[in-house]
């Protein structure tokens, strides 16, 4: 099983922080701030430039995933280099989360843990997640031929070409 952490910055509505609750059901670690006993973690960073692949399986198994609990309104105010960790973006995937159903990568933070999860291969440990809400499992369904390719792939360049196949005009 792949340890979770959460640096929660609490800046979205605690009722619907999925975060939180990863926490408060023993799936995720709470961080509160930047430790750095994470600093060979993985970070999930929306805008880091290599993405996310098969080839970070064994740092995750052995270090774990981070993400940052923010809101997406002030993503882009959050001081990204302060956070220790190997930054990774996920490939591109569709929100299935009520807020921001449909949207192009405006995931929660469960949900971007959870395609961490299927990405790398610890599929059963990702819908565990997403067993969590009525809505997660969705995602996941939402997602699954391009999360499937993208378990696949064996590089990062390999998935920026299955990121061009699946959103064409999206990607450079």
């Amino acid at each position: 099983m792949v340890k979770l952490y959460a640096y929660m910055l609490e800046q979205d509505d605690p009722s619907k922080c999925t975060s939180s609750k990863l926490c408060r059901f023993g799936l995720a670690e709470r961080v509160g701030k930047p430790f750095r006993r994470l600093r060979q973690a993985i970070l999930l960073n929306p805008f880091a430039p290599k993405v996310l692949s098969v080839q970070d399986r064994l740092r995750a198994e052995r270090w774990g995933i981070a993400v940052v609990d923010c809101s997406w309104e002030q993503v882009r105010e959050v001081a990204w280099k302060r956070f220790p960790g190997v930054h990774r973006r996920l490939p591109l995937l569709l929100a299935g989360n009520p807020v921001s159903y449909g949207k192009l990568a405006r995931l929660s933070s469960l949900e971007a843990l959870a395609a961490a999860l299927y990405i790398l291969g610890f599929k059963e440990q990702a819908w565990r997640l997403a067993s969590l809400y009525k809505w997660a499992p969705k995602f996941l369904e939402l997602n699954m031929e391009p999360l499937e390719a993208y378990s696949s792939a064996s590089s990062p360049e390999e998935i920026r070409k299955i990121e061009k196949e699946f959103f064409p005009g999206l990607v450079d």
